[in-house]
C-alpha cells in the first residue's frame, strides 16, 4: 500500500484484519459525484458534469468491484460515453500495472503511469492507502472523481440518461428500500464473504465467512425458485450486477483458491441458470475475460506461491 505517497514493500492481499483473525476491507478514499448539471451527489464535491467523452475507468477484468462498473457502463449505454484502460491482472510487487498480459492496455496512455499507484499520487502526493480498481477519472481537471464501485454503478444510472435515455433503470424508486436492503447482505455475506473466507488467518474467522457465504447462495437460489428473470423480477437492477460479479468468479477461483468448497454454482440449479442468462447479455459479455479471472487470482501469492494456474474450468459453468 501507499503511505504518505510511498509505495510500502511487496503488495499483499490482508488490507487489515481483527483479532480473531477476519480480514477487514479498506474503505473507499475518493467519493465525489458526476451529476447531470454537476451539483454535488450525497458525498464529496460538486464540479462534475456528465458530459461526453469526458470521464474515463480504469479496471481489471479479475477484479469484481471493477467489473461493477464495466457491466453498469455497458448495460447503460455508455461505451461511447465513457472510455476504459485495463490493467494487467496479474498482481505484482507494486499491485496494479499497465501492459504484459493480452487483452490489457500496453500503456496508460492518459496519464503515463507504470503502476495504478502513481495515478493516486498524480492527484494526492500524500496519499495513504491501497491504490484500488475501479478508479473514475475526470479528464477535465486530472483527478479521480470517485473509487467506490457501489457510487460509480449508481452514478452511470442517474447521471448521464437526460444524453443518452438508454438502458434500464438500475435503481427504480418502487424497489430502493428491497434494493438497499438485499445490497447490504449481498455485500457482507457474499461479495466480501467469499474474501473473508480466502483471506482468513485463523479457523474461527473462515468457519464464520464460509457459512455467510453460502447462507447467502441458498438465499439466491431460493429466491430465484419461482422462476423470475432477475432477483426482483422481470428487469435487472444493481443488486443483479452486485451478485453476478460474484457468481462468475465463483466456479473460477473462489470455490478452490478461497476454500468456498461446499459446492460449486453450477451444482444449484436456480444459480446457474441465473448465472447464464445474465452472460447471455450481449452488453455483459464483452465485461467478462475467463483468463484474466484466473491469471490474477492465481497470481497472488499469498494463497498460491507457485503461481500456477489451474487448466480447468476453461469456460463459464
Amino acid at each position: 500500500m501507499l503511505v504518505k505517497g510511498k509505495w510500502q514493500s511487496a503488495w499483499q492481499p490482508v488490507q487489515n484484519k481483527d483479532e480473531q483473525g477476519r480480514f477487514i476491507r479498506q474503505t473507499s478514499y475518493f467519493r465525489n459525484w458526476i451529476t447531470a448539471d454537476g451539483a454535488p451527489g450525497p458525498t464529496g464535491n460538486g464540479g462534475f458534469k456528465a458530459e461526453p467523452g469526458r470521464y474515463h475507468l480504469y479496471i481489471a477484468y479479475i477484479c469484481p468491484w471493477a467489473s461493477r462498473a464495466l457491466m453498469a457502463r455497458a448495460i447503460l449505454g455508455l461505451t461511447d460515453y465513457i472510455t476504459v484502460s485495463v490493467v494487467n491482472p496479474q498482481l505484482s510487487d507494486q499491485g496494479w500495472r499497465f501492459g504484459g498480459y493480452p487483452g490489457s492496455d500496453e500503456a496508460d496512455v492518459l496519464n503515463h503511469c507504470k503502476y495504478l499507484h502513481q495515478l493516486y499520487t498524480q492527484v494526492d502526493p500524500s496519499f495513504t492507502g491501497r491504490a484500488t480498481v475501479p478508479v473514475l477519472w475526470d479528464n477535465k481537471t486530472n483527478t479521480i472523481v470517485n473509487n467506490e464501485s457501489a457510487d460509480i454503478v449508481r452514478m452511470l444510472n442517474s447521471a448521464f440518461r437526460h444524453l443518452t435515455n438508454e438502458g434500464p433503470d438500475l435503481y427504480p424508486s418502487a424497489l430502493q428500500l428491497d434494493i438497499d436492503q438485499l445490497n447490504r447482505t449481498l455485500y457482507t455475506d457474499f461479495n466480501n464473504g467469499v474474501y473473508q473466507a480466502g483471506f482468513a488467518s485463523s479457523q474461527q474467522a473462515y468457519d464464520e465467512a464460509y457459512e455467510k457465504v453460502f447462507a447467502a447462495m441458498d438465499g439466491l437460489e431460493h429466491q430465484l425458485a419461482d422462476g423470475r428473470q432477475y432477483l426482483f423480477g422481470e428487469h435487472i437492477t444493481e443488486t443483479d450486477i452486485r451478485a453476478y460479479v460474484t457468481l462468475v468468479r465463483f466456479d473460477l477461483a473462489y470455490y478452490g483458491l478461497f476454500k468456498c468448497n461446499r459446492n460449486r454454482v453450477k451444482d444449484m440449479p436456480n444459480l446457474h441458470a441465473y448465472l447464464h442468462r445474465v452472460l447471455a447479455l450481449d452488453a455483459v459479455k464483452s465485461t467478462v475475460k475467463v483468463d484474466h479471472i484466473k491469471a490474477g487470482y492465481y497470481s497472488i501469492k499469498a494463497l498460491n506461491p507457485t503461481g500456477i494456474v489451474p487448466v480447468g474450468p476453461a469456460e463459464i459453468g
